[in-house]
């Protein structure tokens, strides 16, 4: 056996920040009231990672990247049938990691135009119509449930790894290195500060748009002109 780099630190980075992201955004929309404050700034959060990662899935270090594990139907077969070897995400995991980036991004863009109707607006919610705003609401709403079931068959597998077939997936998504056997896999290298930066860059950029930034002003409120 040999111990490689599998998870490079923003993968890592991503990963845990997502779970704090997703956590928080569903505590708070069940307290409601005044936390849904906090439940568009977790949603926004959400958003960013999500930039980041995808961007960071073409730019990022070799086992980051989707090349390295988004495989077609065959290649799944192949696994099913225990003739898959390979470090990383395998192909099932591969169309989960995909499944689950789908899904929070969908739940992200469609807060950002939904609105409950009382006392909280997306802060895209002027950017389309009434009926829009409906139907994004509606899409956020039953969303939601399937990404219950998704967060929920994620933690299902990672518990059958661990336990059932002894693969350890949480580890080195913590410490980033992994053992494995001789001569399979290897480090999965360095992307570099540039690629970095500009897949902040680019997550930067995206909150930016999804705050409002290309919108006009609000009009000012009406003056009471004492009369």
């Amino acid at each position: 056996m040999k111990t490689i780099q599998l998870w490079d630190l923003p993968i890592r980075l991503f990963h845990w920040l997502l779970v704090v992201a997703v956590a928080g955004a569903i505590a708070t929309v069940k307290l409601g009231g005044t936390w849904m404050v906090w439940h568009e700034r977790f949603g926004l959060m959400v958003l960013a990672l999500l930039s980041f990662r995808v961007v960071w899935g073409f730019v990022g270090s070799r086992h980051a990247q989707f090349a390295s594990f988004v495989r077609g139907p065959s290649a799944v077969r192949r696994y099913l049938r225990g003739e898959w070897q390979g470090v990383g995400h395998n192909p099932l995991g591969a169309l989960s990691v995909l499944a689950l980036i789908g899904l929070f991004a969908l739940q992200a863009v469609t807060g950002l135009f939904a609105t409950d109707e009382i006392a909280f607006n997306g802060p895209l919610y002027r950017a389309v119509s009434s009926e829009w705003n409906e139907l994004f609401t509606r899409w956020h709403k039953l969303a939601e449930w399937v990404l219950y079931g998704l967060i929920a068959l994620h933690i299902l597998a990672v518990l059958y790894y661990t336990h059932v077939r002894k693969d350890n997936l949480v580890k080195p998504m913590i410490t980033g290195r992994k053992e494995v056997p001789e001569g399979q896999g290897e480090d999965t290298g360095m992307a570099g500060i540039n690629a970095f930066l500009f897949a902040v860059a680019v997550s930067a950029g995206v909150i930016w748009v999804a705050t409002g930034g290309l919108l006009p002003p609000p009009p000012p409120p009406p003056q009471d002109l004492g009369w």
